[in-house]
């Protein structure tokens, strides 16, 4: 009797460290809020708590609608100068540091707070930068990285349009078009 060659396909693939630990770390930072929320609401009283809670939704709604505009309008000025908008305005942390603020708990709060000093953000932005130069170089061929590569590669200052069509001098044949008629 003769049969294919089975394969090892019960073999799972291998995790990465992101997708293993995250859960946990989640969890753990979950914890952590609700035990320091206890201990803050034992020493100064629940409405203090509820009070900064509440506080920390508004401020960071403040500064999500602010950073917004403030991307919208520079988006604005840049599309009626004809270029492309400034890159650094911090936005994006901006945003990223109210949302923090918005999500309940003392240690997201600070986390949001951090993000929006202008010192933080640019050694955040540095850092997450350099990760992810670190990671397209270390990309496999064929992956999404690569293609990042690649077209990074293709395009030094962002200007190029891929797929633009270069003519070379010499004689054009002459189109013929069939008629619009339906």
């Amino acid at each position: 009797m003769t049969s294919a060659p089975t394969t090892p396909s019960t073999a799972r693939p291998r995790r990465s460290r992101l997708r293993r630990y995250l859960p946990l770390g989640i969890a753990a930072w979950l914890v952590l809020e609700i035990w320091l929320l206890t201990q803050v609401a034992g020493a100064a009283g629940g409405l203090t708590v509820f009070l900064v809670l509440v506080a920390g939704v508004v401020a960071g709604s403040v500064v999500i609608k602010r950073a917004g505009r403030r991307a919208l309008r520079n988006l604005n000025e840049a599309l009626q100068r004809g270029g492309s908008p400034a890159r650094g305005g911090g936005n994006g942390l901006t945003m990223l540091g109210g949302l923090l603020l918005i999500i309940p708990g003392l240690i997201s709060d600070a986390a949001g707070l951090l993000l929006l000093l202008p010192p933080v953000q640019k050694a955040v932005s540095r850092y997450a930068e350099n990760a992810l130069e670190r990671g397209l170089r270390l990309a496999a061929p064929g992956s999404l990285g690569d293609a990042f590569q690649q077209v990074r590669m293709h395009r030094p200052d962002g200007k190029v349009v891929p797929g633009e069509v270069i003519r070379q001098a010499g004689p054009e044949p002459e189109e013929q078009w069939p008629p619009l008629t339906r």
